[in-house]
């Protein structure tokens, strides 16, 4: 049963931009109260350097504080590949629940064995305080929120719907943008076609917001949309692109792109739930570069 968000709660939405991967966090506001989720942090690493910092994160902190919130949820869309979560360090902080997609498993697996970690990494999610499963509710303050299972870009991908406002992830891109990549492990294009339809299922006025852009053609980065203009406009999947259609313009897409380039270290921070890697003896943390390995 298709899911009928109420549009009548419409929920303040803060969008932090980070160029360095072009990401877009979000803090979302539940309108009858100081409550709020923030949706998809960043942390800044140097990669060649091997230095963590936390310039964007701190940004988000200063905001939900100097706006007397409350924060009850830190969201994590999917298993990113391209930044570093944030949510421990802002947790620490501020509080709130970690929650992420159930299928956080099967990417644990996949990529517990890709980075040789050892029966040490535990693969049954419990780095997050919270697993959902499709149509799971939550509550930020006294909104009602729902997460919708919608794999194809990765295994554990789902967006949030508070309110009027649906939180993508990377199953869609702005309308000029498009959709995301589907050959990650796990990814399948098919799958993503069918979550993109769920999406778009929403009531045109539903708010979509992005988890990236890119600012195709050179246009200002943007990250909020509608399902009404998605379903006109998006260069993708906009509406009369069959399911084959889109399969195979993704397929051929795919073959076309690098790998994102904080995938490595993303891929095992992100599967611990934003935490890093243990210390070793000398209290030294290591990121592993696999070989020929994903």
């Amino acid at each position: 049963m298709p899911l009928t968000p109420d549009l009548s709660v419409k929920p303040v939405v803060q969008g932090f931009f980070d160029p360095a991967t072009n990401t877009i966090s979000y803090v979302v506001r539940d309108p009858g109260s100081n409550a709020c989720a923030i949706v998809d942090s960043v942390m800044d690493i140097n990669y060649a350097a091997g230095r963590i910092t936390y310039d964007h994160a701190d940004e988000i902190i200063a905001h939900v504080r100097s706006n007397g919130l409350k924060v009850d949820w830190l969201i994590e869309t999917h298993v990113h590949a391209d930044h570093l979560s944030a949510a421990p360090y802002i947790q620490k902080q501020l509080g709130g629940k970690i929650g992420i997609g159930r299928n956080i498993t099967v990417v644990q697996e996949t990529f517990g064995k890709v980075f040789n970690e050892g029966t040490q990494f535990q693969r049954d999610g419990s780095q997050f305080d919270r697993l959902f499963d499709d149509g799971d509710t939550y509550r930020v303050g006294s909104m009602q929120c729902t997460a919708i299972h919608t794999p194809g870009h990765t295994p554990a991908c789902m967006t949030h719907v508070m309110g009027d406002a649906a939180f993508v992830g990377d199953t869609l891109f702005m309308p000029d943008g498009g959709s995301a990549r589907a050959d990650f492990p796990g990814g399948d294009a098919g799958q993503l076609y069918d979550s993109i339809q769920k999406v778009l299922s929403l009531p045109d006025a539903t708010r979509l917001f992005m988890c990236h852009d890119y600012g195709p053609n050179g246009r200002e980065i943007r990250w909020e949309t509608t399902v009404g203009d998605e379903r006109a406009h998006n260069i993708h999947v906009r509406t009369g692109v069959t399911r084959e259609e889109f399969v195979a313009m993704r397929t051929a897409r795919d073959k076309t792109l690098d790998m994102p380039r904080l995938i490595i270290p993303s891929l095992q921070v992100n599967m611990r739930g934003g935490d890093l890697p243990p210390a070793d003896e000398a209290g030294k943390r290591f990121l592993k570069v696999p070989i020929n390995g994903l």
